[in-house]
């Protein structure tokens, strides 16, 4: 899901920002050697050592990723692009398959791009347990934000057909999935949109599988949002500073945590 749309709240994390800061900082690794090396081996009258040269960007980036404090998976980036890239322009690849592979990636993993929410996908064990956490709601109206392909929705439909249940997804080809997966449930709505612009008040259960980057701005969201009383379940995120009404353990593969929020 893409970051939440400007308005006159706190609560309301910039746009783009992370990603351009990370962009920002691979410049700043790529100015910082070309600088130093153009010069250099243009006095001497010899080609740039490519190899080298993509190997310091990566060096350069990596100590800059930790003077800022990014997280570890971003330093692993940031070492790992200019050498990756440069390997990769020595296989002479056509573009056009960079270019596919770019839409493919598009298509499935968009909310990485616009708000640091990768796809991550529920099972059914999980779906059991959000089932036995939402039982005092006899008429729940349940709200899945960044849905993904319906593998919470889905079997929640089936286990709770006196229930109503939404689910929200924008990156096209989950979507499309989630659609086709959930096409024959009659208490299931499968919507396309934007988690920051559905308006979750008529809900009073909402789940989300996210990631920890939106959590604080969600969680204000949701109290300006639903009623009193309702329940917001996050998978294996904590809302930053709230203290959880309940923490489910799953037993499953992952060790799957439910942070469960009363409103």
């Amino acid at each position: 899901m893409p970051s939440p749309p400007p308005a006159p709240t706190d609560a309301t994390p910039p746009l783009l920002g992370p990603q351009l800061r990370q962009l920002a900082l691979q410049l700043a690794a790529v100015l910082a050697v070309l600088t130093l090396a153009w010069p250099y081996y243009g006095v001497r009258n010899e080609q740039l050592p490519w190899p080298q040269t993509a190997l310091a960007i990566g060096g350069v980036a990596l100590v800059l990723a930790g003077l800022t404090r990014q997280a570890w998976w971003w330093r692993v980036i940031h070492a790992l692009f200019a050498p990756l890239a440069w390997a990769a322009s020595t296989l002479a690849i056509d573009p056009g398959w960079y270019l596919l592979l770019f839409t493919g990636l598009l298509l499935v993993y968009r909310g990485a791009l616009g708000g640091q929410i990768p796809l991550y996908l529920s099972n059914l064990p999980t779906a059991t347990a959000i089932a036995e956490c939402a039982a005092e709601f006899p008429e729940m109206r349940f709200l899945d934000l960044g849905a993904g392909i319906g593998s919470v929705v889905r079997p929640l439909a089936r286990l709770r057909p006196d229930a109503h249940f939404t689910g929200v997804e924008n990156a096209p080809a989950t979507w499309l999935v989630g659609r086709l997966r959930t096409a024959g449930l009659a208490n299931c709505d499968w919507r396309w949109g934007d988690m920051w612009r559905t308006d979750t008040a008529t809900h009073n259960v909402v789940y989300a599988f996210l990631s920890p980057a939106p959590m604080a701005a969600l969680w204000k969201k949701l109290e300006r949002e639903m009623q009193p009383g309702s329940v917001f379940v996050s998978n294996s995120f904590a809302v930053p500073e709230v203290a959880a009404e309940r923490v489910i353990e799953v037993d499953d593969g992952r060790q799957t945590r439910l942070y469960c929020y009363r409103l």
